[in-house]
């Protein structure tokens, strides 16, 4: 009995020794010198007129480790201060360790919301290295940068999907063409596409594709209950004439399609609040438009769809009364944009042209020219 416990005491020794050599051979990952990061410049003005002109060039020494690793490396902007609360990222290129952006890409990365940079004012921002190995990031000290942003074309920034369709020619775009089509903007940068498109006829049909291509094209999946694919699917016809608001969840692959015949109603116009003056779509401008109406300082006006109260355009408070030829940013009660139940107004009593237009969920805007 006493040999049988000597040999189960000699055996457990021995598996004790052995876990403890592989516990020492496996490698623990030690950041042995921190990456760095510096910039030609430590202060940006960004012009619109040279968006694809470099506007700062960025340096980079990668961190090393104690053992062989495979590492990514992007850079981080934030608002300074925040301690990389709420960081915008962007990619570096590998196999080198200097890299250019431009006007425009810099300028789309400080006014997004996390960092929100106001346009015409000088702003500071933080900027590290991120090194990423495997679940783990390695960080450089920061450098900070004063930019000052200029208005951003929204066409530009905000991610979009495209709506080619047998429409397109009397929308004033293409028949069919991806890359000369009505689009859907994504405010949220989200996967969730929204926006308007005018059908001329009964019947068009259209679907919905990316990047402007036909590649990865998504139609219904043949019930016509707003659900997408990508292969057997068909075109989704309009019930009717008319403008559409769409709604496109790319990743979750459903759609809505709501018919939106938008006029303006209010005491301002010559019918009050009885009754709309409806737009008129324009294929030459490419906007929804109203070409005279007499409209009276003092009075109050809105602009909504169908004549009901579901969808409206309404203004921010800044832009409550409106001044012949300025254009300003139009809020779309529905899309839960609009504080309150705010009304326009103009400054001067007169004939108006109203032009609406709607060609960028991230942008809808609004001009009115006094004739």
């Amino acid at each position: 009995m006493k040999n049988i416990c000597k040999l189960l005491f000699v055996a457990l020794l021995g598996l004790m020794v052995i876990s403890c050599e592989k516990d020492e051979d496996m490698a623990v990952l030690v950041n042995t010198t921190e990456g760095s990061l510096t910039s030609d410049v430590n202060s940006i003005l960004l012009d619109q007129a040279l968006l694809n002109s470099p506007a700062v060039h960025f340096t980079w020494t990668e961190p090393a480790f104690n053992i062989p690793v495979a590492t990514t490396q992007q850079l981080q902007f934030a608002t300074a201060g925040f301690d990389f609360n709420k960081p915008e990222n962007y990619a570096l290129p590998e196999g080198t360790n200097t890299a250019a952006l431009t006007h425009e890409q810099l300028n789309s990365i400080v006014v997004k919301n996390n960092i929100g940079l106001v346009p015409g004012t000088a702003g500071q921002v933080e900027v590290r290295l991120q090194t990423i190995t495997g679940n783990t990031s390695f960080y450089s000290e920061s450098i900070t940068l004063t930019i000052t942003p200029f208005v951003p074309n929204p066409d530009l920034i905000y991610p979009k999907i495209n709506v080619p369709g047998s429409y397109g020619t009397a929308a004033g775009y293409a028949d069919w063409d991806p890359g000369n089509t009505m689009n859907l903007y994504s405010p949220a940068a989200d996967g969730k596409y929204r926006g308007f498109i005018y059908v001329s006829a009964a019947a068009s049909e259209y679907k919905f594709t990316i990047n402007q291509d036909w590649a990865g094209d998504k139609g219904d999946d043949g019930t016509f209950t707003g659900i997408l694919v990508a292969d057997g699917e068909v075109n989704i016809p309009a019930a009717t004439a008319g403008t559409y608001y769409l709604n496109v969840d790319w990743d979750n692959n459903t759609y809505t399609t709501s018919l939106a015949d938008f006029g303006i109603i209010g005491d301002a116009t010559p019918t009050g609040w009885g009754s709309d003056t409806d737009f008129v779509y324009n294929p030459a401008t490419k906007n929804w438009e109203i070409a005279s109406i007499a409209l009276t300082a003092g009075g109050y006006f809105k602009f909504r769809a169908n004549d009901d109260w579901a969808i409206k355009f309404q203004p921010a408070a800044a832009d409550e009364v409106l001044t012949s030829g300025a254009e300003v940013q139009t809020y779309m009660s529905a899309e839960g944009t609009v504080n309150g139940d705010p009304n326009y107004q103009v400054d001067v009593s007169g004939n108006y042209r109203v032009v609406l237009d709607l060609h960028n969920s991230a942008y809808y805007n609004l001009t009115l020219i006094k004739l």
